[in-house]
């Protein structure tokens, strides 16, 4: 998404929000308002509709901000928080270094939507009217929100815990993606299914919902396509091995030193941050065994399947 306004800096994060959210913001109160009118919540429902959708932005922000904490527990770096059509998106710049960085990081933002919705809930029980309205709804919408975002599929924070589970349990990264990846898939296309048929429904506001549905439906398949398509590029990293792709020849003058006994992530990190043609591969007790040429990493990259 392109454009939007930064409104703050938080913990070396901007805060963005996009133009698409003001447009899921009028569309929101046009929708609520008559249901708040229908319930007697106020003198103006149209003004409680707008102290709604402002409370709900609130609690995504929070959401997000949960994803960022983590973020920044676990040393990572978090260029921006983006507020936008569908939610939000925490841009977290590296990938998790193991499964439970990856989980621990994933399941805050649903964890602090479950304990927003019920919080909200619980205030509504003591207020009356309009409070009461507005509570009630902020609450039901994040206990939705906490539940839809543990669907276990990707992008969703639910696919990234799939992601994190099966990863831990079978030591590959690659194929936790590609599992969580073609879930979202279906569930692309379960919204599908749910939204076709309710736009020919008698109700005033189901094309309203349906098209809702459809745009989440879009935003998943476009998810999960880029995270089958990460899938392949971590399974071609996978497969990347020092010792593999080593030549059993005297390195170059100059050649940088690093283990044999490096592969995948790490392999490419150590090159990354020694940048080199040719590296000196040597062993534990510091023994040159070979040489591994750059160019021979880029290539055996290319090739993997």
């Amino acid at each position: 998404m392109s454009g939007g306004w930064r409104i703050a800096r938080i913990a070396g994060a901007d805060i963005v929000v996009r133009p698409s959210l003001l447009v899921m913001g009028v569309i929101l109160v046009i929708v609520f308002a008559p249901q708040f009118e229908s319930l007697g919540a106020g003198p103006d429902p149209y003004l409680t509709a707008i102290v709604f959708v402002l409370s709900l932005y609130v609690s995504v922000l929070l959401h997000e901000l949960a994803h960022l904490a983590a973020a920044l527990w676990f040393g990572m770096r978090v260029s921006a928080v983006e507020l936008h059509l569908l939610g939000g998106e925490t841009r977290i710049e590296g990938d998790s270094r193991h499964p439970w960085q990856e989980l621990v990081t994933s399941i805050v933002g649903p964890l602090s939507s479950f304990v927003l919705g019920i919080a909200a809930l619980w205030g509504a029980t003591a207020t009356t009217g309009a409070s009461h309205s507005v509570l009630w709804s902020v609450g039901f919408i994040n206990l939705l929100i906490a539940v839809f975002n543990m669907l276990p599929g990707l992008p969703l924070d639910g696919g990234r815990v799939l992601r994190a589970l099966i990863w831990a349990v079978t030591g590959s990264e690659a194929k936790g993606v590609r599992v969580a990846g073609w879930i979202g898939r279906v569930a692309a296309l379960v919204l599908v299914a749910f939204a076709v048929p309710m736009m020919f429904g008698d109700d005033t506001f189901a094309i309203g919902r349906a098209l809702l549905l459809l745009a989440v439906a879009l935003f998943l398949w476009q998810g999960a396509s880029y995270a089958l398509k990460q899938g392949v590029a971590l399974a071609r990293i996978g497969a990347l091995r020092a010792e593999r792709l080593m030549r059993p020849e005297p390195p170059p003058t100059g050649a940088v030193p690093i283990s044999v006994d490096l592969k995948g992530r790490d392999l490419l990190v150590a090159m990354a941050e020694n940048p080199s043609n040719a590296y000196a591969l040597v062993d534990d007790r510091g023994t040159v065994v070979g040489t591994l040429f750059a160019s021979t990493v880029d290539r055996a990259y290319r090739e993997a399947g």
